[in-house]
């Protein structure tokens, strides 16, 4: 038999926890203040893409374990575990992340709440908000009623968001109590024995996520460092770094080069941690993670010259095929998108744009309304001067060169994430560029 448990927040990680938790075997309950993504879901309709959380949703909801609200107080009545799953986005006037809807949820359901009650966090926060948290609970709640702050922060990949909820390669639990290390192990359905968890204070466990994120968007901003360093001496990138990755001490992952790392989280997470870090003292400590973030966004200023060079100094008037708009591929996510900005920065600069996404078309043209989006890959290439490779989906990598040929202009592909097969296109004729590799074989001397 399951828990009763009530969700604070129904986007990306509310609607995926709260789904993943009723597939577990608890009653869910989801809040969100918007009505018509509360409709959608009830419906069994998800407002963003992300593999196999649809029939999960569908699945859950016809069993009777999952439904969503707009009411505080239903959720309130509903549960004595509450998790909180709201965004925690930066701040719009500096690098620190806004807080503002985590204790919004506390303000909206806490004083509602009728039995004791444990409140468990998973948005990425900065360090010292669950004892802020805890402190207002205890200001707010009912007499009587006590609110025990726990944090879990979540580890969700977007495209295997679901595979990562219900299978994790860690959980993490920031606990005051032994009380609420079992409910946690409860309704995560963990045992005593399971190696993948991590049992801590609130402080520490508040710091992972932040810095799991930091240490990644390190890794890219060094692999993509050392692709200005093989470009400047004729060196390859891709070896380069397979070789590093070889080293079980570094590891392969995370050292990718292309158009630097995006989305909703990497970004966000490496400029809060920076902040938090100032504020209490020790920023002088992270001050290297300003430089992380600015490789990152440097990066995206030298796709865009490659692209303008390989247009011969000047894309005004000329067509280029954007694939990919998406922050990443196997998701619709295009908040902080390096393949979309760089696609709106082609056509600021007078390129006649043509974006293809498999799924992220739709939400791009939300963001970028300027842009052109073709259905297809072919239609996106026709008459098209210049491609460009943006984001990583199988289906780019999967393309044939030679039955793309007739559909361009002129056949050159700028290979921003330096992840298709080289020698495949140049033997079908097109000019082929990615940063940080020599142009042709370079093999003994070749």
């Amino acid at each position: 038999m399951g828990e009763a448990i009530g969700v604070i927040g129904a986007g990306y990680l509310g609607a995926t926890q709260a789904v993943c938790l009723a597939e577990l075997g608890h009653c869910v309950l989801a809040l969100d203040t918007d009505a018509e993504k509360v409709a959608w879901l009830n419906r069994g309709a998800p407002p963003f893409f992300e593999p196999g959380l649809g029939e999960l949703l569908q699945r859950n909801l016809s069993s009777g374990r999952l439904r969503f609200t707009t009411s505080p107080v239903e959720l309130a009545a509903h549960a004595d575990i509450q998790v909180v799953c709201v965004g925690t986005p930066q701040q719009v006037d500096g690098l620190a992340a806004d807080t503002s809807q985590v204790f919004a949820a506390a303000n909206a359901v806490v004083p509602h709440l009728r039995a004791p009650t444990l409140l468990v966090g998973r948005s990425t926060v900065p360090v010292g908000t669950a004892a802020r948290l805890a402190e207002l609970c205890t200001r707010i709640a009912p007499a009587g009623v006590n609110v025990e702050v726990a944090w879990s922060p979540e580890f969700l990949r977007e495209g295997q968001a679901v595979a990562d909820t219900m299978d994790p390669a860690r959980l993490v639990f920031g606990v005051t109590s032994a009380e609420a290390e079992k409910t946690l192990r409860r309704i995560f359905g963990v045992g005593e024995d399971h190696d993948r968890v991590v049992v801590t204070d609130l402080a520490t466990a508040e710091l992972v996520k932040v810095s799991a994120n930091a240490f990644l968007a390190t890794k890219i901003s060094f692999a993509n460092a050392l692709a200005d360093l093989c470009e400047a001496v004729g060196g390859d990138v891709l070896t380069l770094t397979d070789a590093l990755g070889r080293d079980e001490r570094i590891g392969r992952h995370f050292l990718g080069t292309g158009v630097g790392y995006g989305g909703g989280c990497l970004p966000k997470d490496l400029r809060a941690l920076l902040a938090r870090a100032g504020e209490v003292g020790v920023g002088s400590s992270f001050a290297f993670l300003a430089e992380v973030d600015a490789i990152n966004l440097r990066q995206r200023q030298r796709v865009l010259d490659a692209a303008v060079a390989e247009c011969g100094g000047d894309v005004a008037g000329r067509r280029i095929a954007a694939l990919g708009a998406s922050f990443k591929p196997m998701t619709d996510d295009v908040r902080d998108s390096p393949a979309l900005e760089i696609a709106g920065r082609l056509h600021a600069l007078g390129a006649r744009v043509m974006v293809h996404d498999p799924v992220a078309n739709e939400s791009a043209a939300r963001t970028h309304p300027a842009l052109a989006y073709a259905s297809s890959v072919e239609e996106a290439l026709g008459g098209a001067h210049l491609v460009v490779h943006l984001t990583e989906w199988a289906e780019f990598a999967g393309l044939d060169p030679l039955a793309l040929l007739p559909l361009v202009a002129r056949p050159r592909m700028l290979d921003a994430r330096s992840s298709l097969d080289r020698s495949l296109w140049e033997e079908a004729g097109w000019s082929y560029r990615a940063l940080g590799r020599p142009n042709g074989s370079h093999r003994y001397g070749r």
